[in-house]
């Protein structure tokens, strides 16, 4: 247990020096760092915390912060999804990937994205990961295409890589890690 709390503070440590670093607006070394817009913390199968996303946005651009560990090594489909619970072990309950403009799923498809489809998630050979996403803008403004809506939305983290194009979540695999997205 101890070696799972030690891995979990060095995942909380490196998330905030990543919202730092993701946000920074290059006005000089005294630039605060914008406040997240939205949030969550990544849960596990077993309900264990193991990260946590942030969305921030500075100068317009709207940035997907994650910050993970206990996963296994590789490629991972990562998308938003419509519904805000994550019920463990498989998190069905965080239901279809979001799409309000009806698309079909990925970023390679002629006929998509899916406005939530965000790029593989690269983990490391420890297990961990501590990256960003540029994500569409409308992710947080008012209308059907905010994930701050009644009911949420949640971010996954699937099994296997996402090919980018199948339609409906890109042979992604399993649930294995699921965060509700809340503001602030």
């Amino acid at each position: 247990m101890m070696r799972g709390n030690a891995r979990l503070a060095g995942v909380g440590l490196a998330a905030a020096l990543m919202v730092g670093g993701c946000s920074h607006s290059g006005g000089g070394a005294g630039s605060p760092a914008p406040e997240p817009l939205a949030s969550g913390t990544f849960r596990d199968a077993a309900g264990e915390r193991i990260g946590v996303a942030t969305l921030t946005e500075t100068a317009g651009t709207l940035r997907l912060g994650v910050s993970v560990g206990s996963l296994t090594p590789g490629r991972h489909g990562l998308h938003f999804h419509a519904q805000g619970t994550c019920t463990p072990p498989d998190f069905a309950s965080a239901g279809a990937h979001f799409n309000p403009s009806g698309r079909k799923h990925g970023r390679l498809n002629p006929e998509g994205p899916h406005l939530g489809d965000v790029p593989n998630l690269l983990v490391g050979a420890n297990g961990s990961a501590d990256t960003s996403f540029m994500v569409a803008s409308e992710l947080v403004t008012t209308g059907p295409s905010s994930l701050l809506q009644p009911g949420g939305a949640a971010l996954v983290i699937h099994a296997d890589a996402d090919d980018e194009r199948t339609d409906p979540s890109g042979n992604s695999g399993a649930r294995v890690a699921c965060a509700v997205i809340v503001p602030g």
